[in-house]
C-alpha cells in the first residue's frame, strides 16, 4: 500500500502543513517546515544581509522538501515518462530503463538550472574569487 501510494501520502501530508500556513494559530509551526529557522542577520552598510546557520530544526525542513521531490517525482513518471513510454510501446526491460534515464535526464535538467541561477544570482560569474575567498564559510 506504501509503495504504491506513497505520492498520495506526501501529497496529504504536504497539504496539511500549506493549509496551515492559512491560520494564524498553526502558521508559526508551519513555518518550521518551510524555511531555514536559524536566522543570523548581519547589518552592512547598504542594508542587512542574512545568513542562516544549521541546527535540528532544519531537519524537519528537509523532511518536509524531501516529501515535495516524491511528488514531483510522481508527476514527472505519471504526466510524463508513462506517457511517452506507451506510445513507443517498450518492453517491461526496456520500460523500467526508459523511466529510470526519463528520471534522471529531468534531475539533471532541473540541477543544471537551479546551478545557474544560483551562479547569476550569487555574482560567482562576474566575482568567481569570492567561491574561495574567506573560505571556510561558517553561515549559509
Amino acid at each position: 500500500f506504501v509503495i504504491h501510494n506513497h505520492a498520495d501520502i506526501g501529497f496529504c501530508l504536504v497539504l496539511c502543513v500549506l493549509i496551515g500556513l492559512m491560520f494564524e494559530v498553526t502558521a508559526k509551526t508551519a513555518f518550521l517546515f518551510i524555511l531555514p529557522q536559524y536566522n543570523v542577520s548581519v547589518p552592512t552598510a547598504d542594508s542587512e544581509t542574512v545568513h542562516y546557520h544549521y541546527g535540528p530544526k532544519d531537519l524537519v525542513t528537509i523532511l518536509f522538501y524531501i516529501f515535495i521531490t516524491i511528488i514531483l517525482h510522481a508527476v514527472v513518471q505519471e504526466y510524463i515518462l508513462d506517457k511517452i513510454s506507451k506510445r513507443l510501446h517498450l518492453s517491461k526491460v526496456k520500460h523500467s530503463k526508459f523511466n529510470e534515464s526519463g528520471q534522471l535526464v529531468i534531475f539533471h535538467l532541473s540541477s543544471v538550472v537551479w546551478c545557474f541561477y544560483v551562479v547569476v544570482t550569487e555574482g560567482y560569474l562576474t566575482n568567481p574569487r569570492s567561491l574561495w575567498e574567506d573560505y571556510p564559510h561558517v553561515y549559509l
